[in-house]
């Protein structure tokens, strides 16, 4: 039974270690190809980890244009190249008449931390004189969402939100409440970050987060394998077009999915470790598949957060089976992080893109170098890319501080929840 309007996907865009546009990077994941590398943007020659998830070759000026390149920093053009590849895709008109009800909600878990380290540099090295008036409309977190918004013309609800690692889902899940109240017919939602800087590395080796394998960097991210060691940084974009069915079909829109559920909560548990069971992931999935009026036996695919620490994994893997019961050892699983890196606070947004993705194509992505299954982890791993059943797909997000958020997409095409 439905008591809300419906929320449902018009267009897709990203950019990611694994590709430039929703295309390659669909094509790689299927591909089991990873994008984890040596990292460029600074010589990390004195730091325990060098590897990262980089978006490579990334022309600013090509894609953003050479005076607004000048003026955001990389995780704010990020959002606004995907901003415009999800615009074009969803075939939307941009008008006098419907600005006021496009709204813009990306968001960041770490904004532009650069513009920081580097206005601190020369904070120390040549006085308050020389900072750069930009630096606070580069590095503050909710201009990812303002850049798009000032250069479409989006005069809806418009901000940023922080969640740690969970963000990127936060927002296309709060950014559905907003078209289902009223409040818009149109969102564009997703996440951005470019947080691949020496600050931000050296802080996540502090906190013993990061893979410090001495692997190949590409068998490095091994979500729910007995060897995984901590996560790789990876940075990149991705934004869904949201829409209210209604405004989705008055326009005859190609629709690629629905937005049936969305669930958060809290571990309140601890700083930066999830609780062991799981305790708040089952509370967020519960929620998700309660509002979506769905039971776990009719979800096709789950996208997990896997982030490859020994934490994390376990404990998303006993909450799975604490909701999902004997259905947890059918429904297919994998973590896109083992060939993305975590793209923290646009990880959600990029996964749930792949969900979407996996509902259109019947197919869901792999979990590669899951070579060695952790007995505490035991689920339906997907080690290839592999069909799926019509049906749902949920995708699990957590952060830091203990914010969950679950996501389950629809197949409209199969009629949804």
């Amino acid at each position: 039974m439905r008591d809300r309007p419906r929320v449902v996907v018009t267009g897709l865009g990203c950019l990611s270690p694994v590709g430039a546009d929703v295309p390659t990077t669909w094509e790689a994941m299927l591909s089991g190809r990873s994008g984890i590398g040596q990292i460029t943007q600074f010589d990390s020659a004195d730091l325990p980890v060098g590897i990262a998830g980089e978006v490579r070759d990334f022309d600013a000026e090509a894609r953003v244009g050479r005076k607004e390149s000048r003026r955001m920093s990389r995780f704010s053009q990020f959002a606004v190249a995907a901003s415009e590849e999800a615009l074009a895709a969803s075939d939307l008109s941009l008008d006098a008449e419907n600005r006021d009800r496009i709204g813009v909600l990306i968001a960041s878990g770490v904004g532009g931390l650069k513009e920081i380290e580097d206005a601190a540099q020369v904070l120390a090295a040549s006085g308050h004189r020389r900072i750069s008036p930009f630096v606070v409309p580069m590095m503050i977190g909710d201009m990812a969402a303002g850049n798009v918004a000032i250069r479409y013309d989006l005069r809806g609800p418009n901000f940023g939100l922080v969640s740690a690692c969970a963000s990127g889902a936060h927002a296309i899940g709060e950014a559905a409440e907003i078209i289902r109240r009223g409040d818009a017919d149109i969102m564009l939602a997703g996440g951005s970050e470019a947080a691949i800087t020496p600050l931000s590395v050296a802080s996540f080796i502090a906190a013993r987060a990061l893979s410090e394998s001495t692997r190949p960097a590409v068998e490095v991210s091994r979500p729910f394998d007995t060897a995984r060691d901590g996560f790789v940084i990876a940075e990149g974009a991705a934004v869904l077009v949201l829409e209210s069915e209604e405004h989705a079909l008055a326009r005859g829109a190609d629709i690629l999915a629905e937005v049936a559920g969305y669930g958060a909560s809290a571990d309140a548990f601890h700083i930066t470790a999830p609780e062991p069971q799981g305790r708040g992931v089952v509370a967020s999935m519960r929620k998700a598949l309660d509002r979506a009026h769905i039971a776990p036996g009719d979800v096709a695919y789950i996208n997990a957060h896997g982030t490859s620490t020994q934490l994390n994994d376990s404990a998303e893997a006993a909450a799975i089976h604490r909701v999902f019961g004997e259905h947890a050892d059918r429904v297919p699983v994998s973590s896109i992080k083992s060939m993305t890196g975590h793209l923290l606070g646009a990880a959600g947004a990029l996964e749930s893109l792949a969900c979407v993705m996996a509902l259109r194509s019947k197919t869901a992505p792999p979990t590669i170098n899951l070579t060695d299954p952790d007995p505490e982890c035991a689920l339906n791993h997907l080690t290839e890319a592999s069909g799926i059943g019509a049906g749902m797909a949920l995708n699990n997000s957590f952060g830091f501080g203990g914010h969950n958020a679950t996501l389950v997409f629809g197949d409209y095409a199969t009629g949804g929840a």
